[in-house]
């Protein structure tokens, strides 16, 4: 049986932790960053985590993670 393939494009903007959550960088902190509070500036900053319903269909997308 051949090997599965990786989906790259998913691989690089994605990536698994220890306990096997999946960590992403938040979208919206690359432009028109003046109308934008320091509050949700800072909140962007912070990584985030797929919930486990999204983790356990993201497994397909990464099958050697």
């Amino acid at each position: 049986m051949p090997k599965m393939k990786t989906k790259k494009s998913f691989s690089k903007r994605f990536h698994v932790t220890a306990n096997g959550k999946i960590k992403y960088k938040k979208q919206g902190l690359r432009h028109i960053l003046t109308k934008k509070s320091t509050k949700r500036k800072r909140n962007l900053r912070h990584a985030g985590v797929l919930s486990k319903a999204e983790t356990r269909k993201t497994k397909v997308l990464l099958p050697y993670q």
